[in-house]
């Protein structure tokens, strides 16, 4: 496993754990970021990531997507 910011742009990837507090995993649920789930990079801007989940393109700073392992 390994955090989603070391995914290059382009590349589809599978939701495997998010960690953080109770709220931040929720928050990042509500997102449509849950386990087993795919999502794939847009672009990433110094360490700041556009990811595409389901339908939405979602920004996420570097600390955020620290927290979603792939």
């Amino acid at each position: 496993m390994m955090p989603l910011t070391m995914t290059k742009a382009g590349e589809t990837v599978t939701v495997r754990k998010i960690t953080g507090r109770d709220d931040v995993r929720q928050h990042l649920a509500e997102l449509g970021f849950v386990v087993d789930s795919d999502v794939t990079v847009v672009s990433e801007i110094g360490g700041n990531l556009i990811v595409q989940v389901k339908e939405s393109r979602i920004a996420l700073d570097k600390t955020m997507a620290n927290r979603i392992m792939v």
